[in-house]
């Protein structure tokens, strides 16, 4: 057994992260996660300013790592709260320090065993990769024990670090991130919290060294902290917090009905010349209100297309990928259940159709998709577009 080793009071067996489960969880702990779209929007400091007022409330919490990159108002901050230690790896000649994810737990189990007070740990930078000889790769897997123990955490991260937001951020700052979070960390989350200032003013605090030191300020001006970088990163962040909301919403909403955030463009086309127009209409649409593309054609499981009604499906989608659309496939013989369906799962706010190219006679006996549509959608906007019209538009 190495010096490292903790040892706890159940039989001796030794409390560390890989035997936490001997002192079973009565819950999960909660995650709350401070995002932005930057360092320097004060993320730390949120998180720390919040369990100094826990603290006061006698809720036991614990700094269990913390970064502060030499800024004054961030170590200050953190004054009057315990810190645990770091643990140290050799590494050659050098020695590496890192979180202590066994001395947390050691820390927080054995005084909360026999306790009914929750347990708080303040956990800074969620995407940081651990040092060489760590148990774990990533800081936040070292996040998922902790809160696997019971244990609620409080962490922070800056949104270029999400996974799937890595290429889009490397187009907008040519920046291509390489510690990033997954996806389900944020979708697991209890509560995101988005740390919010304008470019103008985080570019301020970069000016007045608040950020980096003299040396890096002109440097990250020139880069990373351009206006326009900050200005999308900052969109970034809002728009993934509106969707934590949205999703949460939805998922509490009685009878699976829609609470939308952000509006969903959905064009439905079919095998009829006008689908392309119909296509560049909802694209002006969603442009109009920065809105996601969606383009669905629904197949009938009773007959093939021909070889021109293929092709001019396949230039619907290759046009709706143009747009920076996602092009959705479906087989089913009701065309109107069809299109509500995928409008619940993409969460759709509107669609466009054309009008019917039934006879008057086929709407009477067997009703029109409109009809049909009306019926079925609830909250979704439905935009009929004439033939004529489009026929006509240029």
């Amino acid at each position: 057994m190495s010096d490292n080793t903790n040892t706890g009071s159940a039989g001796n067996a030794p409390l560390n992260s890989a035997s936490y489960s001997l002192y079973p969880a009565r819950r999960r702990g909660k995650h709350k996660i401070f995002i932005g779209m930057a360092p320097g929007v004060g993320k730390t400091y949120r998180m720390l300013e919040e369990g100094h007022a826990f603290k006061q409330e006698g809720i036991d919490v614990v700094v269990g790592l913390l970064e502060t990159h030499a800024r004054k108002e961030t170590a200050q901050k953190a004054e009057g709260l315990e810190i645990i230690p770091r643990k140290q790896y050799p590494h050659g000649e050098l020695t590496l320090t890192d979180m202590d994810t066994d001395a947390i737990l050691k820390r927080c189990l054995a005084t909360s065993r026999f306790a009914s007070t929750p347990q708080l740990v303040l956990i800074d930078e969620l995407a940081h990769t651990n040092v060489p000889g760590s148990p774990r790769e990533k800081r936040y897997e070292d996040v998922e024990v902790v809160l696997a123990a019971g244990i609620d955490v409080y962490s922070t991260m800056n949104v270029q670090h999400l996974e799937s937001l890595n290429d889009l951020v490397a187009r907008i700052t040519g920046v291509v991130v390489r510690e990033r979070v997954p996806d389900r960390i944020m979708d697991e989350a209890d509560e995101i919290v988005v740390v919010d200032v304008t470019p103008e003013t985080l570019q301020e605090r970069l000016l007045e060294g608040k950020i980096y030191a003299q040396p890096k300020i002109q440097q990250s001006l020139d880069n990373f902290f351009q206006r326009r970088n900050l200005i999308a990163l900052r969109e970034l962040a809002l728009r993934e917090v509106a969707d934590n909301v949205e999703e949460n919403a939805i998922a509490s909403t009685p009878n699976g009905q829609f609470c939308n955030i952000h509006e969903r463009v959905l064009v439905c086309v079919s095998t009829y010349p006008n689908s392309v127009q119909l296509l560049r209409r909802g694209a002006r649409l969603a442009n109009y209100m920065n809105a996601p593309l969606y383009t669905l054609f629904v197949a009938d499981p009773e007959r093939f297309l021909t070889k021109e009604e293929s092709l001019h499906i396949h230039t619907c989608e290759k046009l709706c990928k143009e747009f920076e659309g996602t092009f959705v496939r479906v087989t089913n013989g009701n065309i109107a259940n069809a299109i509500a369906q995928v409008a619940e799962k993409y969460r759709i706010t509107q669609i466009v159709i054309g009008e019917s190219q039934r006879s008057r006679w086929q709407m009477l006996l067997k009703g029109s998709l409109t009809q049909k549509l009306v019926r079925l959608l609830k909250n979704i906007d439905l935009h009929i577009i004439a033939s004529e019209k489009m026929v006509s538009s240029k």
